[in-house]
């Protein structure tokens, strides 16, 4: 099986890995979940992280020509209109944007966003095939943690997106808005019935408990004897009853909020105002009689 050349990107502020996989043939590349570098104390973007990556694709005369998200990440903002303005890249996503986009639109009032995934340049469907220059990558739809989250089959690697983790700490949340539990162990299950010498390529990593180095590859073999939360043996029950015990104890990202508002924008932000500034939205939620006098 064709082997891509892959390089990780640890971007640690968001636990995130960013790839940039290319063809050995050809040096055709694709950048798989790119950060942007938002600190959200003041508001300010960099772009460090993705001109990093396009550092390393141009010393090595790599030529890119897709952005692959996973899904709309809700703890990081993309990079991926900065590689489409410096290299022409297409950014492409999963169809099934269109719902998580009709979910939060209201959320955020974004009268301006259309939820027919527009945004995008493409929208992949389940067991669609298209060429890396020669490399065939194959989507798999992998739902459960969003209603949108797809997976890239590259030759021997699979970037699994946020669905499973190592097998020290587990799997992906299920509790945002249109997550599935039963879902996400069935997207897990069609992960662990490839090859067993398939690599799982990880979109986070948050260091298990006793683990000192960050790690986000692994394989089919490993997660189906090792997986804490998955590993042959745990019935879907089991998982569904675990993820929901242990999804009510987890807080929001950080960075939920502003995140899925550029996410579902293909990573543009909100127009600019009258006055030429983006702003982000933030939902206030009153509680009891908190709004009283206010």
């Amino acid at each position: 099986m064709a082997k891509p050349i892959i390089r990780a990107f640890f971007d640690e502020p968001t636990n995130t890995i960013s790839y940039l996989v290319a063809d050995p043939a050809t040096q055709a590349a694709a950048v798989i979940d790119p950060v942007l570098d938002y600190d959200h104390n003041s508001g300010a973007v960099d772009t460090r992280s993705v001109r990093a990556i396009l550092h390393t694709a141009e010393e090595a005369g790599y030529r890119v020509i897709w952005v692959l998200e996973t899904h709309a990440h809700a703890d990081h903002l993309s990079g991926a209109p900065y590689i489409k303005a410096k290299t022409g890249a297409r950014i492409g996503i999963g169809e099934y944007i269109r719902d998580v986009q009709r979910i939060f639109r209201p959320v955020f009032n974004a009268t301006d966003l259309a939820t027919d995934g527009s945004d995008f340049d493409h929208l992949f469907k389940d067991g669609e095939h298209f060429l890396l220059g020669e490399l065939d990558v194959e989507v798999l739809h992998t739902p459960g943690h969003t209603p949108a989250d797809i997976s890239y089959k590259i030759g021997d690697a699979v970037f699994v997106g946020d669905t499973i983790f190592m097998p020290d700490y587990g799997t992906a949340r299920a509790d945002f808005p249109g997550g599935d539990a039963q879902r996400l162990y069935r997207s897990i299950r069609r992960l662990l019935a490839l090859a067993p010498e398939t690599r799982l390529f990880m979109c986070h990593d948050y260091k298990a408990p006793g683990r000192d180095e960050y790690a986000w590859e692994t394989t089919v073999a490993e997660q189906r004897n090792k997986n804490v939360h998955v590993k042959e043996g745990v019935t879907e029950d089991e998982f569904v009853g675990m993820r929901s015990k242990r999804d009510a104890t987890l807080a929001a990202p950080r960075l939920l909020l502003p995140s899925i508002q550029v996410n579902i924008r293909a990573g543009k932000f909100p127009p600019k105002q009258a006055n030429g500034v983006h702003y982000l939205q933030i939902p206030v939620k009153m509680r009891g009689d908190a709004e009283l006098g206010l």
